[in-house]
């Protein structure tokens, strides 16, 4: 019983959303490429438009989790550059200097 009042108590701390707890999932474990050809995917279902006004919001809550996704995996990478760069950058100061032979 506590187990059922600390999950209404979740999901009440989390704004309402139609996403499925699977689809937030999936979208989880997407690559930048899955996520942003379903972000494409649901953008177009927008625009051309004849949904219900549940199916548009539902596009729209998956459009903006799958944008979150890609911009995630994004700064990822950027994370990842600049510390490759940072050190590029470190070991370039000392290239054929003697401090890097010893």
């Amino acid at each position: 019983m506590q187990e059922a009042a600390q999950e209404t108590a979740q999901q009440a701390a989390q704004p309402a959303s139609s996403l499925t707890k699977e689809e937030r999932e999936a979208i989880a474990n997407m690559s930048y490429e899955e996520a942003r050809d379903r972000l494409i995917q649901a953008v177009r279902a927008l625009e051309n438009g004849g949904l219900s006004l549940e199916q548009s919001m539902h596009q729209w809550e998956l459009g903006e989790a799958l944008g979150a996704r890609a911009q995630s995996l994004l700064a990822n990478v950027r994370e990842k550059l600049d510390a490759a760069m940072a050190q590029q950058a470190s070991t370039a100061q000392t290239a054929g200097t003697q401090g890097n032979l010893q």
